[in-house]
């Protein structure tokens, strides 16, 4: 919502701005008309240039936990290929899914979890 309200003060400064230059090479136009056009405009440029900035700063960071039923104890989680332990960092989410990389082994599989009963 800022950086909306930045675009529109920057448009409204650069428009009264360029106004302003214009006014001074009038017949009742005067020389500091072109001072304070000149200031107007670059306030209207460094706001652009602010929500510029605002817009890059604030990256949207997508989290997605995983709820599994059960307990799960990962302190017991090896490769289904070497036997090397897993910890949570080998986990990731592909396609909304969980996939295991093996560190040791480089192999990759999907986790599934096996119904309790």
């Amino acid at each position: 919502m800022g950086k909306v309200i930045g675009y529109i003060a920057a448009a409204i400064l650069i428009f009264f701005g360029v106004l302003f230059v214009w006014g001074a090479f009038s017949e009742t136009g005067s020389v500091g008309w072109i001072i304070i056009g000149a200031i107007s405009i670059a306030g209207g440029l460094g706001l652009i240039w602010l929500a510029g900035q605002q817009a890059k700063s604030e990256s949207t960071e997508l989290i997605q936990k995983i709820e599994l039923s059960g307990d799960v104890n990962l302190e017991t989680l090896s490769c289904q290929s070497c036997g090397g332990a897993l910890s949570p960092d080998n986990i990731k989410m592909v396609a909304g899914a969980p996939v295991v990389t093996c560190p040791y082994c480089n192999s990759t599989y999907q986790l599934s979890e096996e119904p309790k009963w």
